[in-house]
Order: structure tokens, then C-alpha cells, then sequence
């Protein structure tokens, strides 16, 4: 479990609101919310009793609460322990790639963190399909990547996101699919598709779909979702996507509908097998801390 929802939880758990907790905690409310009700399906139980105004703890929140206290007390005291070393000012710049995924408010936050702590370290950000990222990358124009499964890493050290990133496709709102709850196979026959370019991706959709990709309606390719939001707006073609590609989308008339049986990836943070700089090795530091504890 991340240390990072567990002092959400324990903030929200404190104050009972979720408005002034993230008021403390410096996120917005819909990602403390929805902080939340991740940890809420990672435990499978609830954890709140949700009243007009407040949040009263269940007995299992309770527990939760308690463990968290601990587990966070000691961390602090590791933090404590290690100031020395943190506290020294480390200098220079480094370069991170990024798709677009439900993770990139991750990226932010790890970015955030890091710039406050040492005011001296600048950063590059490039977004970018994975293979541009991945060419980049070889190329040693980026120290690091995060790229979206399905993706061949194996020439790379590799560590995975928390959270699932879920396919679906994106549809026009006043469509037939745009009033389903998910996307069965079945829908595709006859269906004019838009699917990335990339191979990893169209043999996921014909795995899924159980049909050769050769068979399907595909009638464009792309590699930014962004570049055929208004495509599939006048219903050229419904596109083949992860969710949070969607979430910040200007385009009230699609939708996002799930794959069923439901297809979930990751996204990963990625870089080549070299001697790396003081930054980045922080960096990696820092994700190992917050995400594989």
C-alpha cells in the first residue's frame, strides 16, 4: 500500500472533510476523492460513512487509521533519519517523456515534490506516443520515460505505476455505444475504429476482441488521442483508448465506454541501463520510495 494514500487517508481521516483535507494537502478535491475511493477498492471495504457534510470513520477505517499512524510515524522518523543526505543541494536538469495516461498527475506530483526540495534541479517535460518517447530515449534525448503497456521494455530497467490504466473506447456521446455501460466484442463488427499505430496496441484489441486486427472496421490510424476527439465527435470513427488520455478532454459530446470484459494496463517509468546522474538517481529514488514501498 502507498505511502502516499495512506497520509491522504489519515488527513481525510483528521479533519473528516475532504475539501479541507486537500486544502492541506495541496491537491485538488476530485483527486483527493478520487484517492480515496482507490484505496477504498484496494482494501474492498469502506472506510467512511459519507454524512451531508462529513466523514464518520467505519470500524474498518478505524483500524486503518491506527495502522496508518504507525506506519507513518515511522516513516517520518526514516525521513528524519536520512535529512542529512536529502538536505544537500543537488544541481542540474534532467528529461522525462511522458504519454498520455490517467498517471500523468502522478509525474506531477513526484516533479512538485522534487523542484521544492531542491529549487536548483530544473526539469524537461516531453509528451509523445511511447515509440517517439522510446526513440528518444535510445537516442539519450531523455534521462527517463513513462509509457503505456502494452510496450516492449526489455532492453530497459522498468518500474511500474500504482494505478491501472483501462481501455475502452472513446465514442460520440448521441451514438448507440455512447448509451452503453461497456463495449462488448460483438460491437466491433462493422464498426468504423481509430487505433493507435502502435503494433503492441492493435494485437491487445484483437487479443481482446478475438478477431484478427486485419478483419476489423479500422478506417484511421493516430498517435495522440487528442488529434481525433473531433472525429469521433462526427462519429468518423470510434477510438480505441485508455481513460485517462480522456479525463481533461474539451469535447462534451464523447464518451468514454469501458471494454468488457475489462482490459486494464500500466504505466511505467523507464531508463536505460547506464551510469545515471545525481538527479535522476534521486528521482528514481523517489519513485521507488513512494510507489514500491
Amino acid at each position: 500500500m502507498e505511502l502516499r494514500l495512506l497520509r491522504y487517508f489519515w488527513t481525510v481521516a483528521e479533519e473528516k472533510n475532504i475539501s479541507k483535507a486537500a486544502k492541506l494537502l495541496a491537491i485538488t478535491q476530485p483527486t483527493l476523492s478520487r484517492q480515496i475511493k482507490d484505496l477504498e477498492e484496494q482494501v474492498g471495504l469502506p472506510l467512511f460513512i459519507r454524512e451531508f457534510n462529513h466523514l464518520e470513520l467505519t470500524e474498518d477505517g478505524l483500524f486503518l487509521k491506527e495502522r496508518a499512524e504507525e506506519i507513518l510515524a515511522l516513516n517520518d522518523q526514516l525521513t528524519l533519519a536520512l535529512s542529512d543526505k536529502k538536505n544537500q543541494q543537488l544541481k542540474g536538469s534532467f528529461s522525462v517523456g511522458c504519454v498520455e495516461a490517467d498517471n500523468s498527475d502522478t509525474l506531477a506530483l513526484m516533479l512538485e515534490e522534487l523542484v521544492s526540495d531542491h529549487p536548483q534541479v530544473h526539469f524537461k517535460l516531453v509528451s509523445g506516443t511511447s515509440d517517439d518517447i522510446l526513440e528518444k530515449l535510445e537516442k539519450g534525448l531523455l534521462d527517463l520515460a513513462i509509457l503505456l503497456e502494452p510496450i516492449n521494455t526489455d532492453a530497459y530497467e522498468c518500474l511500474p505505476f500504482p494505478r491501472d490504466e483501462r481501455w475502452g473506447l472513446l465514442v460520440a456521446t448521441n451514438s448507440l455505444l455512447g448509451k452503453k455501460e461497456s463495449i462488448m466484442a460483438a460491437d466491433l463488427i462493422g464498426l468504423p475504429l481509430l487505433c493507435s499505430s502502435r503494433q503492441e496496441v492493435q494485437k491487445l484489441l484483437a487479443e481482446w476482441s478475438g478477431m484478427p486486427f486485419e478483419t476489423l472496421n479500422v478506417v484511421g490510424t493516430f498517435n495522440l488521442i487528442f488529434n481525433v476527439f473531433a472525429l469521433v465527435e462526427n462519429q468518423v470513427g470510434a477510438a480505441l483508448t485508455v481513460e485517462g488520455a480522456t479525463v481533461n478532454h474539451r469535447f462534451p459530446e464523447v464518451t468514454f465506454v469501458p471494454l468488457a470484459p475489462e482490459v486494464k494496463t500500466k504505466c511505467v517509468l523507464v531508463w536505460k541501463r547506464r551510469l545515471q546522474t545525481p538527479v535522476v538517481k534521486e528521482v528514481i529514488a523517489r519513485f521507488k520510495h513512494a510507489y514500491q514501498a
